[in-house]
Protein backbone atom coordinates (compact mmCIF):
# COMPACT_ATOMS: atom_id res chain seq x y z
CA UNK A 1 0.00 0.00 0.00
CA UNK A 2 1.60 3.19 -1.09
CA UNK A 3 -0.95 5.91 0.17
CA UNK A 4 -3.14 6.47 3.09
CA UNK A 5 -6.36 4.92 3.04
CA UNK A 6 -8.54 7.84 4.71
CA UNK A 7 -10.29 10.23 2.80
CA UNK A 8 -9.69 13.56 5.09
CA UNK A 9 -12.66 15.98 4.71
CA UNK A 10 -12.23 19.79 5.76
CA UNK A 11 -13.58 20.70 8.89
CA UNK A 12 -13.40 24.44 9.84
CA UNK A 13 -10.74 27.72 9.68
CA UNK A 14 -8.93 28.93 13.09
CA UNK A 15 -8.56 32.89 12.70
CA UNK A 16 -6.86 34.34 15.80
CA UNK A 17 -7.72 37.78 16.38
CA UNK A 18 -7.61 40.40 19.15
CA UNK A 19 -11.22 40.83 18.68
CA UNK A 20 -13.78 38.29 18.85
CA UNK A 21 -16.73 40.13 19.02
CA UNK A 22 -15.92 42.48 16.17
CA UNK A 23 -14.74 39.59 14.25
CA UNK A 24 -17.90 37.12 14.56
CA UNK A 25 -19.84 40.75 13.96
CA UNK A 26 -18.38 41.09 10.52
CA UNK A 27 -18.78 37.26 9.89
CA UNK A 28 -22.37 37.39 10.45
CA UNK A 29 -22.26 40.61 8.39
CA UNK A 30 -20.39 39.42 5.38
CA UNK A 31 -22.00 35.72 5.33
CA UNK A 32 -24.86 35.70 7.48
CA UNK A 33 -23.16 33.64 9.63
CA UNK A 34 -24.43 32.32 13.41
CA UNK A 35 -22.65 31.51 16.29
CA UNK A 36 -22.80 27.47 16.58
CA UNK A 37 -20.65 27.27 19.92
CA UNK A 38 -18.70 29.36 22.49
CA UNK A 39 -16.19 28.09 24.74
CA UNK A 40 -14.19 30.04 27.46
CA UNK A 41 -12.48 26.87 29.34
CA UNK A 42 -9.92 24.74 27.77
CA UNK A 43 -8.06 21.72 28.79
CA UNK A 44 -4.33 21.43 29.71
CA UNK A 45 -3.34 20.66 25.73
CA UNK A 46 -5.34 23.73 24.24
CA UNK A 47 -3.38 25.75 26.74
CA UNK A 48 -0.09 24.42 26.19
CA UNK A 49 -0.46 25.20 21.94
CA UNK A 50 -2.22 28.01 22.47
CA UNK A 51 -0.71 29.99 25.67
CA UNK A 52 -3.09 32.85 26.61
CA UNK A 53 -6.59 31.88 24.66
CA UNK A 54 -9.60 33.20 26.49
CA UNK A 55 -12.37 32.54 24.39
CA UNK A 56 -13.67 30.35 21.38
CA UNK A 57 -16.63 30.49 19.16
CA UNK A 58 -17.26 28.50 16.14
CA UNK A 59 -20.00 30.75 13.34
CA UNK A 60 -20.70 28.81 10.65
CA UNK A 61 -22.78 29.08 7.42
CA UNK A 62 -23.87 26.06 5.27
CA UNK A 63 -20.52 23.57 5.54
CA UNK A 64 -17.83 26.73 5.90
CA UNK A 65 -17.13 26.86 9.64
CA UNK A 66 -14.59 29.53 11.30
CA UNK A 67 -13.60 29.01 14.93
CA UNK A 68 -12.70 32.55 16.39
CA UNK A 69 -10.14 32.63 19.08
CA UNK A 70 -8.04 34.84 21.18
CA UNK A 71 -5.31 35.19 23.12
CA UNK A 72 -3.77 37.43 25.76
CA UNK A 73 -1.07 39.75 25.16
CA UNK A 74 -1.86 39.21 21.47
CA UNK A 75 0.95 41.03 19.60
CA UNK A 76 -1.96 43.34 17.48
CA UNK A 77 0.46 43.44 14.38
CA UNK A 78 -1.34 41.61 11.30
CA UNK A 79 0.09 38.64 9.42
CA UNK A 80 3.29 38.87 7.80
CA UNK A 81 1.95 38.69 4.06
CA UNK A 82 5.82 37.23 3.53
CA UNK A 83 5.26 34.72 6.48
CA UNK A 84 4.30 30.98 7.04
CA UNK A 85 1.05 31.07 6.94
CA UNK A 86 -1.77 29.95 4.78
CA UNK A 87 -1.97 32.13 1.89
CA UNK A 88 -5.64 32.00 1.65
CA UNK A 89 -8.80 29.38 2.19
CA UNK A 90 -10.21 28.18 -1.10
CA UNK A 91 -14.40 28.49 -0.43
CA UNK A 92 -16.77 26.93 -3.37
CA UNK A 93 -20.12 28.32 -4.41
CA UNK A 94 -22.58 26.90 -6.32
CA UNK A 95 -23.24 29.55 -9.01
CA UNK A 96 -21.51 31.93 -10.57
CA UNK A 97 -24.02 35.22 -9.35
CA UNK A 98 -23.19 33.98 -5.75
CA UNK A 99 -19.53 35.83 -6.27
CA UNK A 100 -21.11 38.90 -7.20
CA UNK A 101 -23.70 38.88 -4.39
CA UNK A 102 -20.63 37.89 -1.66
CA UNK A 103 -18.80 40.63 -3.56
CA UNK A 104 -21.90 43.35 -3.14
CA UNK A 105 -21.71 41.61 0.59
CA UNK A 106 -18.19 42.33 1.33
CA UNK A 107 -18.92 46.36 0.34
CA UNK A 108 -22.14 46.45 2.39
CA UNK A 109 -20.89 44.81 5.53
CA UNK A 110 -17.57 47.03 5.21
CA UNK A 111 -19.29 49.64 5.17
CA UNK A 112 -21.95 48.80 8.18
CA UNK A 113 -19.46 47.59 10.27
CA UNK A 114 -17.00 49.68 12.50
CA UNK A 115 -13.81 47.62 12.60
CA UNK A 116 -10.34 48.31 12.91
CA UNK A 117 -9.03 46.80 9.63
CA UNK A 118 -5.44 44.60 9.99
CA UNK A 119 -5.07 46.05 5.60
CA UNK A 120 -7.25 48.15 4.26
CA UNK A 121 -7.58 46.64 0.58
CA UNK A 122 -11.40 46.27 -1.20
CA UNK A 123 -12.40 42.86 -2.49
CA UNK A 124 -10.38 41.52 -5.82
CA UNK A 125 -12.63 41.53 -9.11
CA UNK A 126 -14.03 38.46 -10.07
CA UNK A 127 -11.66 36.33 -12.59
CA UNK A 128 -12.24 33.73 -14.74
CA UNK A 129 -9.50 31.33 -15.51
CA UNK A 130 -9.00 29.43 -19.28
CA UNK A 131 -11.48 26.62 -17.76
CA UNK A 132 -13.79 28.93 -16.56
CA UNK A 133 -13.19 28.89 -13.30
CA UNK A 134 -14.17 31.95 -11.49
CA UNK A 135 -12.67 33.51 -8.61
CA UNK A 136 -13.82 36.43 -5.49
CA UNK A 137 -10.90 37.45 -3.02
CA UNK A 138 -11.50 39.38 -0.01
CA UNK A 139 -9.86 39.95 3.18
CA UNK A 140 -11.87 39.69 6.66
CA UNK A 141 -10.74 42.35 8.87
CA UNK A 142 -7.71 40.87 10.52
CA UNK A 143 -6.15 40.52 7.07
CA UNK A 144 -6.45 36.95 6.51
CA UNK A 145 -7.86 36.07 2.56
CA UNK A 146 -10.73 33.97 1.90
CA UNK A 147 -11.10 32.59 -2.07
CA UNK A 148 -14.60 32.23 -3.09
CA UNK A 149 -14.56 29.83 -6.11
CA UNK A 150 -17.35 28.71 -8.52
CA UNK A 151 -16.38 26.06 -10.74
CA UNK A 152 -18.19 25.50 -13.75
CA UNK A 153 -20.51 22.20 -14.43
CA UNK A 154 -18.89 18.88 -12.40
CA UNK A 155 -15.96 20.44 -11.50
CA UNK A 156 -14.05 20.71 -8.03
Amino acid sequence: MNGLDIAPGFHHVAVQTDDVDATISWYEEFLGATVEWSLDTFSPLTHARLPGIRKLVEVRKGHARFHIFDRAEHSRGGPDPLGYQYQHIGITVDRPEDLVRLRERWLRARERTDLRWARDEPPSDIVTDDDGMQSLYVLDPNGLELEFIYFPGAGS
